[in-house]
């Protein structure tokens, strides 16, 4: 039977449904990607296989979990510890023992309701929208926006998925020479299901994540989150969200930045516009303590660490899911 897409998909996406894996026989990956990434390459089913079906590997984890909101981080079919955290939370909401373990419990919950893996492209629109990202903090405030600089990066933020773990599974495709008929392989994670309404937010700093629940005290989202890097500029308590902006600009105050020359000397603020690889990222969640948000970041691969200036830092596509769930005054309790 031929997979149909999402009611909520654009008309525009990129994912090639009708070529999906359940629908038709794959290609088969060269046998430089089976060897390199077995698991990976023995993920790509073909048409005999029915679903929903039980998930067996980290990559359908991952995949699956980040369907239902439990976000492990990029997604790279390999067992870490923001994916068991991501399980772990999902175990817990479904009242089965927290143990990170892909047990027979836990298998017969997270059924995999489709491929983890799809054949995808880019459209001619995302390809031109590309755009080399200037080194300076003043060169990147004269730019249009602050967009993807290559189809690698726009592909993984949009899968989900780590750049390097795109390579592995796609060994022999040239991503600087993509074209709009050029397909590829990446996790079928783009969209994710309608996940409630939050009437709470909780931080916890000591584990790095932040989760949602709603008006019946039930976890409806989990993802990793990254923290200051100096412990005075952690709040604890409970702080209240003030904004929530789709796709904000930024505004550069030297003054937050001292451990840069540039910033130093600059002796001005500066406001960069919009885009992915704008400071904070595709969304900005402002909080009742000035200067404090949560926000999204263009470097998905420091999510989990101590890497902001204050704020609570989330992968793009996370920060996007998130803004779907928040309203204005909505509470968010920050725990050591």
């Amino acid at each position: 039977m031929r997979q149909r897409p999402p009611p909520s998909r654009p008309a525009c996406a990129t994912i090639l449904w009708c070529l999906l894996v359940l629908a038709l026989p794959a290609p088969v990956l060269p046998l430089s990607a089976a060897e390199a990434f077995p698991a990976v390459a023995a993920a790509l089913v073909d048409a005999s296989t029915e679903f929903p079906r039980a998930a067996a590997t980290w990559l359908e984890v991952q995949v699956e979990l980040s369907r239902r909101g439990f976000s492990g981080g990029s997604i790279d079919g390999i067992r870490g510890p923001q994916s068991e955290a991501a399980l772990k939370a999902f175990q817990r909401r479904e009242g089965l023992a927290e143990t990170g373990e892909l047990d027979a419990a836990t298998r017969e919950v997270l059924q995999l309701e489709a491929p983890a893996l799809v054949w995808a492209s880019l459209a001619e629109a995302d390809l031109a929208g590309l755009q080399p990202l200037e080194k300076t903090w003043v060169g990147k405030s004269q730019q249009t926006q602050l967009a993807h600089e290559t189809a690698l990066e726009l592909a993984a933020e949009r899968f989900r998925a780590g750049a390097a773990f795109l390579r592995r599974i796609n060994p022999d495709l040239d991503w600087d020479a993509l074209t709009p008929d050029t397909l590829f392989v990446a996790p079928a994670a783009e969209f994710v299901g309608r996940l409630g309404r939050a009437a709470r937010l909780e931080i916890r700093l000591g584990a790095r994540t932040l989760e949602a629940f709603d008006a019946g005290d039930r976890l409806i989202a989990h993802f990793p989150v990254s923290i200051a890097k100096k412990a005075e500029k952690r709040p604890v308590g409970e702080l209240r969200i003030k904004v929530a902006i789709a796709n904000p600009d930024y505004t550069f105050d030297p003054a937050v930045f001292p451990e840069s020359a540039e910033a130093r000397s600059l002796g001005r603020k500066l406001i960069l516009p919009p885009g992915p690889n704008n400071p904070v990222g595709v969304a900005w969640i402002g909080l009742d303590r000035p200067g404090y948000g949560i926000h999204g970041t263009p470097d998905p691969a420091k999510i989990g660490y101590t890497e902001s200036h204050g704020c609570f830092r989330l992968a793009n596509w996370d920060a996007q899911t998130l803004l779907s769930l928040v309203s204005i005054g909505l509470p968010v309790i920050v725990e050591p």
